[in-house]
């Protein structure tokens, strides 16, 4: 049972050639199939198939169906849902359970989405090839020999895999983009704010946003246009309005559209693959009528030290308050404090 994406999938269904139940089974019976991968950390079988016999229900009484009725749906393991396991991929957080919904997961069940599991992660989102996991590290879908990129290398490898139709993710630093890329999906970073951080396990607070992954850019839109939007627990989200981001998919002109290329993103000892993929995009794009301009970035070289001394900054901080004493896993040998502290990390 695939889909070409959501579009695909909620035809079936509003026909009833298919049920939320049948479509869930299959998902359910894919990720079962890979748990030797470590892609999911946790998997919501009964409570799954429960929404799914809602929404079936739902269908059959003529009620108004959400924009997101009966997706399948993957959740990094860094985001909260009330009453589900929260790890990190850490085992500090062993055996600890969110409290509450993060105000993204509020909004995407208010559209009838179905969660079907959380997935492996770099540990508190720090790395970028998910093998930096307690739960263990995550295989590329295509080459188990290769990495799915991180740090939300189980979310892009559930959706590669066919495991979930779309997965939440967090990106400080690359972490949804890289492994979109590294496992051929669509990883969205949406801009600082448009996403409330509510309920997302904090690495670096400036920098950190949920993103999206999915198998194609119409579904990132639709899951986008859902999470989006001002949200009073998160006083850095935006308040500006929402944008009908499907509106603007499809055959798009891009005429008087200038794009700046970036020289230093193409130094002489790029692979000679990437370069090639990415200089066929740009082609694309310059095709669909966009004007391609080259640039210099002439203090791009200060990039990376400027990023690892700002993020490991409000890392330092925010980890803090993972001591063992309010959260998760408390080593039984402490004697003090101290000993408390350092014996639980």
């Amino acid at each position: 049972m695939q889909f070409r994406g959501y579009e695909d999938l909620r035809s079936r269904l509003v026909s009833r050639e298919l049920t939320c139940e049948q479509v869930t089974e299959a998902y359910l019976q894919r990720i079962d199939a890979h748990r030797d991968d470590n892609i999911f950390t946790a998997v919501f079988h009964d409570a799954a198939m429960q929404r799914a016999r809602e929404l079936d229900a739902k269908l059959q009484r003529g009620e108004a169906l959400g924009k997101l009725f009966g997706m399948p749906m993957a959740i990094k393991d860094n985001i909260s849902m009330e009453g589900a396991p929260l790890t990190c991929a850490s085992k500090i957080l062993a055996g600890y359970e969110s409290v509450y919904d993060a105000t993204a997961i509020t909004r995407l069940a208010a559209e009838d989405a179905i969660f079907v599991g959380r997935t492996n992660m770099d540990e508190f989102a720090m790395g970028s090839s998910n093998e930096n996991s307690a739960i263990g590290p995550v295989p590329n879908p295509f080459d188990k020999t290769r990495v799915p990129g991180g740090s939300s290398g189980g979310s892009a490898a559930a959706v590669a895999a066919d495991l979930a139709m779309v997965a939440l993710g967090s990106d400080t630093g690359g972490s949804v983009r890289q492994p979109a890329g590294f496992c051929n999906i669509v990883g969205l970073k949406p801009t600082y704010g448009r996403i409330s951080r509510y309920g997302l396990v904090a690495f670096a607070s400036s920098f950190d946003q949920i993103g999206i992954l999915a198998l194609n850019a119409d579904d990132a839109a639709l899951v986008l246009e859902v999470i989006a939007g001002k949200d009073e627990r998160d006083a850095t989200s935006s308040r500006h309005a929402v944008d009908d981001y499907q509106a603007v998919m499809g055959d798009v002109s891009l005429n008087g559209l200038r794009i700046g290329v970036p020289t230093a993103f193409f130094p002489k000892d790029l692979n000679p693959d990437v370069a090639g993929v990415v200089k066929a995009s740009l082609k694309k794009l310059e095709d669909a009528g966009a004007e391609l301009v080259e640039i210099e970035l002439p203090d791009s070289d200060f990039a990376i030290a400027a990023y690892y001394i700002l993020v490991t900054a409000e890392a330092s901080s925010n980890l803090a308050r993972f001591d063992g004493a309010r959260y998760g896993y408390r080593s039984p040998s402490s004697e003090d404090l101290s000993s408390m502290y350092v014996n639980s990390r």
